[in-house]
């Protein structure tokens, strides 16, 4: 455990980021651009979402060097089920993939597979994989790499709310008494705690139905890179802007 905390140490002193100040815990990123990658190389859409898969495999890397606790990573929303049936196979299949050949690497790094979003309504095959992965990695304790997999920030508010309203009419509660602590006990995050920094590559400046509750009070950066290109010193850039602001959460 102790050359692990030396190795993050370390890496965060060769990165040029500072010790004095806080690194975020938790990084949240909407991999944007992959379609467009492609096409600007005359190939098929499903080439730049192969490109971004080993993008996420670096980032994972990346950011668990560094000693980040929690990596978001918005990889198909509940609106993605519009495009086109063979686009979606394919981005069906690619958890599959992804993790037959990461798993071995994230448990030997000590990293957690999480997936927040509509698991139910995933074919057989990836709704198999994402289980063994969240089972394979189950006693790991470090970065957990959380997917949002068939997830919409819409609909994870509303079945916050439903769920929340049902237990306290069920308690005999009366709803006027609901807070906010008790949605968020309902919310897909729960227990990952709020991002603190939100990356959207490809040069679009929108939430696109992401974490709308967990984001009130997180630091944006935008970037017009497309997800395949995404570096490890894109994210070094990142980081060091997140060091050079002051969140006031409201406050002076």
């Amino acid at each position: 455990m102790f050359k692990k905390l030396f190795k993050q140490d370390e890496n965060i002193i060769n990165s040029g980021l500072s010790n004095e100040l806080p690194l975020p815990k938790h990084i949240a990123i909407i991999m944007d651009g992959n379609g467009r990658w492609a096409k600007k190389r005359f190939l098929p859409r499903v080439a730049g979402h192969r490109a971004g898969m080993d993008v996420v495999k670096k980032m994972t890397r990346y950011a668990n060097s560094l000693g980040i606790k929690v990596l978001t990573l918005y990889a198909f929303s509940t609106e993605n089920w519009k495009r086109p049936n063979d686009e979606v196979d394919f981005l069906m299949k690619l958890p599959v993939e992804f993790f037959d050949t990461f798993i071995p690497e994230l448990v030997e790094e000590n990293v957690r597979v999480n997936v927040m979003g509509y698991r139910d309504s995933l074919p057989k095959h990836t709704l198999d994989s994402v289980e063994r992965a969240i089972e394979q990695t189950k006693h790991c304790t470090g970065l957990v790499l959380n997917f949002a997999l068939n997830y919409g920030g819409r609909a994870e508010i509303l079945t916050a709310m439903k769920e929340a309203t049902a237990e306290f009419i069920k308690d005999g509660k009366e709803i006027d008494k609901l807070t906010e602590d008790d949605i968020e006990k309902h919310l897909m995050s729960y227990g990952l705690g709020d991002p603190d920094l939100l990356i959207r590559t490809s040069g679009e400046i929108r939430l696109s139905n992401f974490m709308l509750w967990q984001l009130a009070y997180s630091e944006f950066y935008f970037i017009d890179v497309h997800w395949p290109d995404f570096s490890e010193e894109n994210l070094l850039e990142a980081l060091l802007e997140y060091q050079n602001r002051s969140r006031r959460f409201g406050g002076l």
